[in-house]
């Protein structure tokens, strides 16, 4: 009996050393969760039980358990290196087989798609032809490392202060290399179907009380040219803006004819503050041309682009812009990546864009203990452990998703030594009781 019972100790203290040994092989292994030997005493059982002073028949392995804590976050300034803060785990694809890590080990394949350092590909919601989150939608995550197809400007929004307290010019008409024949002016950059920049300059006249006319000109030339196909000359698209008591903008309108005394203008603009400039023809310096300017082959937005004004004000302070943005923008490279702390990726162009690659999800189980280890770092799901629950990083009880960092093992290396000792005087304990019950049973052959 004594045999028995001495060997299933030598078994559990040679698990317990396996076990400890294999926390500490890993102690290094970013996202490694900590394994935990688990025995259990064994008692003989008779028909009619064990009876009231059960003698025990050793001990028996009553699982290897994970430990799921947290490990520490360690900062590696790798855009794709990502830790889990919390709970969760990532979801990866090895050939339409699913399995679960925390190990954020990512980067990118030839074809852009993210994988770990296995290959195996990160999974997560996907986007659409147009860039767009599909939500729900899980797949293999790509991110797109093709030069991102210039837009032409469709919308110029811009809020601006005008000084109250100007005087009307004395100088007149109106030049736009002649600054004391304007009160203020500002530019900003607008986009063609090609990519190509334009300048698009404002310049602000005082006419009266509460009255202005701005002059637009792009790259220096009219905006609009109705009439031809042809760069237009230097005159530019003249409008009239009132504002009221308030200081705010009461109504805009095109000034169709500046020989007139007042200028003649138009039907109001509705809304006031918002309008379209719709004849822009795209022009370049050329110098073999009489005007030293030619069509430079790219064209404005399909029906132009909308400038819109609303909000600007006329108040006695400074002229200052107080917003400015449009939406075009030229041809740009890939630059880098971001990852945000509920796993939306970013790709950062040249031309200063963004644009969503998709979102990283986390998957958890109502019993992670269930879950079957596969080597790798890496678990999959089994019968114990429940079906997965997928959702963004910080999601109900997901954690939170730190990008440039890694997870490190939760192993704590003074625990697992001191474990080892232990481990090894238990066995030798109970290499001890076989050896005592040898000495014994020698005991009783030596009888005469």
């Amino acid at each position: 009996m004594a045999f028995n019972i001495g060997l299933s100790g030598l078994r559990a203290a040679t698990n317990d050393l396996n076990v400890t040994g294999n926390n500490i092989a890993n102690a290094g292994t970013a996202g490694f969760k900590q394994s935990r030997a688990e025995f259990a005493d064994v008692y003989a059982s008779s028909v009619l039980g064990t009876g009231s002073n059960p003698q025990g028949s050793g001990v028996l392995l009553g699982d290897v358990s994970q430990l799921f804590n947290q490990g520490n976050i360690n900062y590696t300034q790798n855009a794709l290196d990502l830790a889990i803060n919390g709970n969760g785990f990532f979801q990866v694809n090895n050939n339409g087989a699913l399995s679960y890590t925390r190990a954020g080990y990512f980067g990118t394949d030839r074809d852009g798609f993210i994988v770990d350092n296995f290959g195996y590909n990160l999974q997560g919601y996907t986007t659409d032809a147009n860039g767009v989150l599909q939500q729900g939608v899980v797949g293999n995550l790509q991110v797109q490392t093709a030069s991102q197809e210039p837009k032409a400007t469709t919308t110029v929004s811009q809020g601006f202060k005008l000084n109250s307290t100007n005087q009307v010019p004395t100088n007149t008409p109106f030049d736009p290399t002649d600054p004391t024949t304007y009160n203020a002016s500002t530019s900003t950059n607008i986009y063609d179907t090609q990519g190509n920049a334009h300048v698009l300059t404002q310049y602000f006249v005082k006419s009266g009380p509460n009255e202005w006319q701005m002059n637009i000109l792009i790259d220096g030339r009219s905006p609009s040219d109705p009439a031809s196909a042809a760069p237009a000359g230097t005159e530019p698209d003249r409008y009239q803006l009132d504002f009221d008591a308030a200081g705010k903008i009461s109504s805009l309108a095109q000034i169709t004819d500046i020989t007139t005394v007042p200028p003649t203008v138009g039907a109001p603009i509705t809304p006031a503050g918002q309008f379209t400039i719709a004849n822009w023809n795209p022009a370049a310096p050329d110098t073999g041309s009489a005007t030293g300017w030619s069509l430079n082959g790219a064209e404005s937005a399909p029906g132009g682009f909308t400038f819109d004004i609303r909000g600007s004000t006329q108040v006695a302070s400074a002229f200052a812009v107080d917003r400015v943005s449009q939406d075009g923008y030229t041809t740009g490279e890939l630059a880098g990546l971001e990852i945000d702390e509920t796993g939306v990726i970013f790709a950062r162009y040249t031309n200063g864009q963004s644009k969503v690659q998709g979102q990283v999800i986390l998957a958890n189980f109502a019993n992670v203990q269930g879950l079957t280890p596969v080597g790798k770092t890496q678990w999959v799901q089994s019968f114990e452990s429940g079906e997965p629950v997928r959702n963004p990083p910080g999601s109900g009880t997901l954690g939170s998703l730190q990008a440039g960092a890694l997870e490190d093992s939760n192993v704590e290396l003074s625990d697992q030594l001191v474990n080892l000792i232990v481990a090894q005087r238990n066995y030798q304990a109970n290499a001890k009781t076989i050896e005592t019950e040898s000495a014994v049973t020698q005991t009783i052959i030596n009888l005469r």
